[in-house]
């Protein structure tokens, strides 16, 4: 406990500079723009920035990035309780009774108790955030490349089974991701591959092409005709409290939304999202009038909100640990860091605690900016929202273009991430879903290189990776992820082959 203080005042230390605070303020503050504009969201938010996040140094680069992370988090409830559409998929539950608050005049206790709900939950994510990381990185000290390919192969099997939908189709996106992470220079024997005679390509495609195009240029395609004309509920300053009772009613939500989310953020998959759903659930359930809910109850605000923002948090334990993204938004800021030539993982903690320090010490300044942010001025932040969208996505465009091309100052970033963006709107149209195709993307060098170590390490044997007893628990868990996820597809094609059967005895 003495050495978490210790380094947790290291990280104040690296925190409280003019320097870094000034961009955890700026993160925070465009985080929130960025939760306010519906349809954009964290995942499309940090995608487009992170090129602005080149020539900073590492840990000023990170805590900026993840401002943005939990300011769009807190600013997606805005757009949710003022106008009933939710800034980004997790403020869906958000909607129900926070909009129906604001139909009764009560929007401004509404969006209180989504700021000081998600105020009390970061905080308290952070703290577990800070205890259980370094404990489960030493834990992995032991893992060798067989166990981390095992793992991360895990990780995205379990990834695509929670994504929802059908498992073969996100499965065949993880392929698909893979086989673009592995263009370029084979990193250990020096081989050109898959660059069809394009010299650009030597370094492989850049996850930040990648992600802009099917986060950034998909969702500006995918919502280009949206009707302009939205009625905004804009409440005033005075309205803001909440009333005792309310405060009372919120308490017991926040607390177990807390729980829950950070629990369900460990967990792969959209846990943030997820949780909201949860959390809203639980509460419906433990409420003595149930009927309430739909109609404005304050506690189907407080719970889905402190669930989303201890899920956006609980979501960075296995990132930094392990190295191993849960969802879409991890995977993102995993790039960053390996852009900043920073690897999260066992050794992270331990090799760089300054900037693992810094970080969760950010996380404390930003959780009391955002408090600060989106009390007073929320009607500043619903300015925003009056935006036509043939004004704001031409805008937004131009920044995705601009910052791909300022990483390399290469037009093949460019026109890859226009490729990417198209692919990404086809295939929303076609219900795959994006988010593995970019994790297979980021992870593919980490998992070829640790099954090729492990390789080296059997001579060749493959039987290694079910001889130690922690690769072949991952690897059990994966198969039976699969096996769950084609248990459906098989009874489909069992009842079709039954009443085949029927009809030619029939016939």
């Amino acid at each position: 406990m003495e050495s978490t203080l210790h380094n947790l005042l290291l990280g104040f230390g690296t925190v409280f500079t003019p320097t870094n605070l000034l961009y955890s303020f700026v993160g925070c503050l465009i985080g929130t723009m960025v939760g306010v504009l519906p349809g954009v969201g964290p995942l499309a938010g940090i995608s487009m920035l992170l090129p602005t996040t080149f020539g900073l140094h590492p840990t000023s680069a990170i805590i900026l990035l993840a401002g943005i992370y939990y300011g769009a988090m807190y600013g997606g409830s805005t757009t949710s309780i003022l106008m009933r559409i939710p800034g980004e998929a997790a403020s869906v539950m958000t909607c129900i009774d926070g909009y129906a608050m604001a139909r009764k005049g009560r929007a401004g206790p509404a969006l209180s108790i989504a700021a000081i709900g998600s105020f009390i939950a970061g905080t308290l994510s952070v703290i577990g955030l800070m205890l259980l990381a370094p404990s489960l990185a030493r834990f992995a000290l032991g893992f060798g490349p067989p166990e981390y390919f095992c793992l991360l192969v895990c990780g995205l099997v379990v990834l695509s089974y929670m994504t929802g939908g059908s498992i073969v189709k996100n499965l065949s996106m993880i392929c698909l991701g893979l086989m673009i992470g592995m263009i370029g220079i084979d990193q250990m024997s020096g081989y050109f591959r898959f660059s069809y005679g394009v010299t650009a390509l030597g370094d492989g495609i850049g996850i930040v092409p990648v992600a802009v195009g099917l986060f950034g240029v998909s969702e500006i395609l995918a919502t280009a005709g949206s009707a302009d004309i939205r009625e905004v509920l804009k409440p005033r300053l005075r309205d803001l409290l909440p009333s005792g009772q309310e405060l009372k009613d919120s308490v017991g939500p926040i607390g177990r939304g807390t729980l829950l989310g950070f629990l369900i953020g460990i967990i792969p998959g959209s846990a943030h999202i997820i949780s909201t759903f949860v959390a809203y659930a639980m509460e419906r359930r433990l409420s003595k009038h149930p009927e309430r809910f739909g109609e404005g109850a304050i506690e189907g605000v407080a719970g889905p909100e402190a669930a989303n923002n201890a899920a956006s948090e609980g979501a960075l334990v296995p990132l930094l640990a392990l190295g191993v993204p849960t969802g879409p938004i991890p995977a993102v800021l995993l790039a960053a860091l390996m852009v900043h030539g920073i690897t999260p993982g066992p050794l992270f903690i331990k090799e760089q605690p300054e900037v693992f320090w810094g970080l969760i010490a950010s996380m404390y300044v930003g959780n009391t900016v955002l408090l600060l942010l989106n009390l007073p001025m929320v009607g500043i932040f619903v300015n925003f929202l009056r935006v036509p969208y043939r004004i704001l996505y031409p805008i937004i465009l131009l920044f995705c273009i601009v910052g791909v091309y300022a990483v390399n100052s290469s037009m093949v970033d460019v026109a890859a991430m226009c490729v990417m963006g198209l692919l990404g709107y086809l295939l929303r149209k076609l219900d795959f879903e994006t988010a593995p195709l970019v994790l297979g993307a980021v992870l593919a060098p980490i998992i070829e290189f640790s099954f090729r170590q492990a390789l080296a390490m059997s001579n060749g044997k493959y039987a290694i990776f079910v001889e130690r007893p922690i690769a072949a628990t991952f690897l059990a868990v994966a198969l039976a992820m699969i096996l769950l996820g084609l248990k459906p597809l098989v009874f489909k094609k069992k009842d079709w082959r039954e009443r085949l059967t029927e009809a030619e005895k029939s016939g």
